[in-house]
């Protein structure tokens, strides 16, 4: 991981100047007045290239910022300049620019820095004087972060093209029954992809000949064009094309055009916003080839079938069950894959808008911003670390003992690790700590500005992890606060407001399952007492066959979630939801058995029931056991 590094004793990155080639895990160097290295450089003149990619997590706005005191420029997924200090002047030494990237996506990633003498300087360097110190720092800020180095782990050595980003935002899709599902079209959807189809248009005609392929001076340019637009048709459609839909979509638009510029944008709009491209395949076509490639698709990566995909359908390969499971299979170590998973665990734990969180200074000093964007990364890399692992296992995603600290929360955690240590996993409080539940990140968000909430965190696992409903509480209350009852304890005060029959209803259920969790603060770090008393941290659970299960603590909880059948299944119910964007039923009564059957032969693979799932529906109409 990191970029691939050019080093020159010139300014002009000439090849017979270059002294070394590497890959820099990060950019984040004080050169000082010495150069990079001691020897080797004329310290007054010389020049880096950094290229490469970069991933992006997340969909949105990322500000990219270079600092330096030298010549820079940056490049980020295009061929101008993002940022462009090649030629100073001034004293600025801090350079920003914000462009909008779609998460799960790497993206080519360019920096150049120059050091070198001129004017004055060339007299300094005459008369042997010591070279002016240089530095330079490659830096962002994720949507809803903190500015960071840009890590390692998110920079890669290898470039890939330029991704065209549209500007136009969507409206959220509705998650208002629990999962997202894109099936409403609103006046705002609708002027949306309106919007991004004439910003698209003009895109695709301003650069026509980069992306097509076709020189301008062409003599068969316009049969060259028509060629290339049949086949961005039949990949927006999915499908190959009739005649009669490549004339109406292609050749017509392009024959009534004044110019060939015309008729790409009128093919453009007329494609992204047709039926055909915009929604879901008919569903009385479900066992059609090509609504099998999309249902594989659209399930594991959110996007459209790749070739491999789309020449299975041709050839006849996407027929019987094991034909699909093996292209499924093919299809789940794909990064896109884990992008898809990614977000939909973060849509389970509840976490997913990346939410601000604040402590009371005096209660927690030192918990600030830079703390809480760094315990969002500790969850991301546990969850990329279980869940996104080969094994991808379910059973160590609730019981791994380790969390992913740096330097800065090891000192906050009791870990015992170098101040400047990048994350890496660590083994906290012994027997204390395990699986998800215990991330500090997932403990300090469901937690309030002074202290612990167990209702919050009792919630996020019968409702998340154990699949239950719960009755919206009668109406709002606001916990009782704790000076009004300084001899109780946070579990003791839970349990007074809670007490009346109109509440314990719930907080029968969730109470028990949230006082598990009280031996971690409100930042999730380890505690023996709460208000000069010993942590009372038992709890149980009553599942619906009315078995009562109790617990001395959060591993006790850890490891019936990772074993218990309510919760298994809630987990599968939830995966199913986020993919295929349908209730589990409508795929009939015996869907779900075999699922939870398959997930145990497949010793809890994630990925493996992820396969399972898009198999046992591809072909279906998912309208089974539903009323029309």
């Amino acid at each position: 991981r990191g970029l691939r590094a050019e080093y020159f004793k010139g300014r002009n990155f000439d090849g017979k100047d270059r002294v070394s080639s590497k890959v820099d895990p990060s950019v984040a160097f004080d050169f000082k007045s010495e150069g990079p290295e001691p020897g080797k450089y004329d310290p007054h003149t010389f020049s880096v290239m950094w290229q490469g990619s970069v991933l992006a997590p997340d969909t949105g706005e990322y500000e990219f910022i270079v600092k330096s005191d030298q010549a820079i420029r940056l490049f980020v997924n295009g061929e101008k300049p993002a940022i462009d200090a090649w030629v100073k002047s001034g004293s600025d030494t801090e350079f920003k620019a914000t462009l909008k990237l779609l998460g799960g996506r790497a993206y080519p990633i360019r920096l150049d820095f120059s050091k070198a003498t001129q004017g004055v300087d060339d007299t300094d360097k005459k008369k042997g004087k010591a070279a002016p110190p240089a530095f330079v720092r490659l830096e962002w800020r994720r949507p809803k972060r903190t500015t960071e180095v840009i890590p390692s782990r998110l920079l890669f050595p290898d470039s890939v093209p330029a991704s065209y980003v549209p500007a136009t935002s969507f409206p959220a899709d509705d998650r208002s029954i629990g999962y997202e599902r894109g099936t409403s079209v609103s006046k705002e959807w609708d002027d949306a992809t309106t919007a991004a189809a004439l910003e698209t248009a003009g895109f695709l005609a301003n650069n026509l000949s980069r992306i097509a392929g076709v020189p301008d001076d062409a003599k068969d340019r316009k049969e060259r064009l028509i060629a290339y637009f049949r086949r961005f048709v039949e990949r927006a459609f999915r499908r190959p094309l009739s005649e009669e839909v490549a004339k109406l979509y292609v050749d017509k638009q392009f024959a009534d055009a004044p110019n060939l510029e015309t008729g790409v944008k009128r093919v453009v709009i007329l494609t992204l916003k047709s039926p055909r491209f915009l929604y879901g395949e008919v569903a009385s076509n479900a066992s059609d080839p090509y609504v099998i490639a999309s249902h594989l698709s659209f399930g594991l990566w959110d996007t459209l079938p790749d070739p491999a995909l789309v020449q299975a359908a041709a050839n006849g390969q996407l027929k019987a069950s094991e034909q699909i499971s093996a292209q499924a299979e093919r299809m789940v170590n794909d990064p896109r894959a884990w992008n898809k998973l990614r977000d939909f665990l973060l849509l389970w734990l509840k976490v997913d808008e990346s939410p601000d969180i604040t402590k009371n200074a005096k209660s927690f000093p030192g918990f600030d911003a830079a703390v809480a964007a760094d315990l969002r990364t500790s969850l991301e890399l546990f969850l990329e670390n279980t869940a996104g692992s080969p094994t991808s296992d379910y059973r160590a995603l609730m019981l791994s003992p380790q969390a992913y600290l740096n330097g800065r929360l090891g000192k906050m955690y009791g870990a015992k690790l170098p101040e400047n240590a990048d994350f890496q996993p660590v083994t906290l409080d012994g027997e204390d700590r395990a699986g998800v539940i215990t991330s500090p990140y997932l403990l300090a968000r469901f937690a309030y500005l002074d202290g612990t909430s167990p209702i919050h965190r009792g919630v996020l696992v019968i409702r998340n992890m154990l699949g239950r409903t719960l009755m919206p509480p009668p109406e709002a209350f606001t916990p009782f606060a704790a000076s009004l009852h300084p001899s109780l304890t946070t579990r003791q005060r839970v349990a007074l407001q809670t007490k009346p029959a109109a509440c314990n209803s719930c907080h029968s259920l969730i109470n028990p399952l949230g006082f598990t969790l009280e031996r971690f603060d409100a930042i999730g770090r380890l505690r023996e007492k709460d208000n000069g008393k010993a942590v009372d941290a038992s709890g149980s659970y009553t599942d619906r066959g009315g078995v009562t299960v109790k617990f001395a603590g959060a591993k006790d909880l850890a490891r019936y979630l990772a074993d218990s059948d309510d919760a298994q299944a809630a987990f599968t119910e939830k995966l199913f939801q986020n993919m295929i964007k349908q209730p589990i039923l409508a795929y009939g009564p015996s869907t779900m058995p075999k699922l939870r059957l398959a997930f145990a032969q497949n010793r809890y693979s994630i990925r493996k029931l992820m396969v399972a799932i898009v198999t046992a529906t591809a072909g279906q109409s998912g309208t089974k056991g539903t009323k029309p």
